[in-house]
């Protein structure tokens, strides 16, 4: 069967990615009481791209490169500047998955009702047992080897793995103390400078305060409160203590889930110095994992056997 929607995509070593095409949409079209902005994802360098190119598969490395490819191995023990610098190796277009890039999948997942379940207890769905992948190390599984309620829209050709088997850095969002910054729209999709210095992060304002997610007493907390606390914790999405009117950027990242289900997996947070993004779970989080799982206590730095990525691209003006 042929699907419009899935592309196969050539890196500058001629090997193939299966990808997952994203056409441009408003904020208006993922979420409820989003404006008629475009959605951030679709605005690199000041100019709208009508398409963006998300890995079918999480990343398996051949030859020090990343693809998108069906049953194979997740690419593991990598950490976020390794896994940028090998997207980025791959030729103009190509980059690590950013987090409004992410926030596509999750948010059409939601608005259709299709919460995508995966290998959240060691091979299998937590949730339905019968369903599993195909496993390769006792745990883990091979990418896109489970059923298609393991897709973003529960077809074959959604994006597949967005919740368990590992957890995938993204770029683009961070907390620093606790502070929720990112690099402006999606411009993390460039080669930039996003290192822990770069004056291109920028903090998600609530008026003209910087937006935070702060541990406190055992709580988790969405404030714009001007004061650090070098703490962590965590909390299903549904007890998250919101002191504010979220941003609608916020929203755009995918960091409030309305639907139910999704309202069941874990944000997690460290307030103290930075902390950068994995999102989706991995194989033993069981409820706590899910497309909407957040993991905000990573230095840049960490690399582990239950941290994965995968690639995104588009097409640059002109080509």
């Amino acid at each position: 069967m042929i699907n419009a929607r899935n592309v196969v995509v050539f890196d500058n070593a001629g090997i193939p990615s299966f990808m997952v095409r994203f056409d441009k949409c408003k904020n208006s079209d993922l979420f409820p009481g989003g404006s008629e902005q475009t959605h951030p994802a679709f605005i690199i360098d000041g100019k709208e791209v009508d398409e963006i190119y998300i890995s079918k598969y999480p990343c398996t490395m051949i030859n020090g490169k990343p693809y998108s490819l069906p049953y194979t191995k997740p690419a593991t023990n990598i950490n976020l500047d390794e896994a940028a610098k090998a997207c980025f190796s791959k030729g103009e277009g190509w980059h690590l998955l950013t987090a409004p890039e992410y926030a596509l999948a999750a948010l059409e997942s939601e608005k259709n009702n299709t919460p995508p379940r995966g290998n959240t207890n060691f091979g299998t769905s937590h949730s339905n047992p019968e369903e599993s992948g195909e496993l390769y190390d006792g745990y883990r599984t091979l990418s896109g080897s489970g059923p298609s309620t393991w897709t973003h829209d529960h077809t074959p050709y959604g994006v597949y793995d967005l919740c368990g088997n590992v957890w995938e850095w993204l770029a683009g969002l961070r907390i620093m103390d606790g502070r929720i910054e990112v690099i402006e729209n999606n411009n993390a999709a460039n080669p930039i400078d996003v290192g822990v210095q770069s004056p291109l992060w920028k903090p998600v304002l609530c008026g003209e305060k910087p937006t935070r997610f702060i541990a406190e007493g055992g709580n988790v907390r969405l404030t714009a409160i001007d004061e650090n606390f070098e703490d962590w914790d965590g909390c299903a999405w549904k007890d998250l203590q919101i002191d504010i009117e979220p941003p609608e950027l916020l929203k755009a990242l995918a960091l409030f889930p309305n639907n139910a289900e999704n309202k069941e997996s874990f944000l997690y947070i460290d307030s103290s110095d930075e902390r950068l993004p994995l999102r989706g779970g991995y194989w033993l989080n069981g409820a706590n994992a899910g497309v909407f799982a957040l993991y905000l206590l990573s230095a840049r730095s960490n690399s582990h056997s239950g941290v994965g990525f995968r690639a995104a691209y588009y097409r640059k003006t002109g080509n």
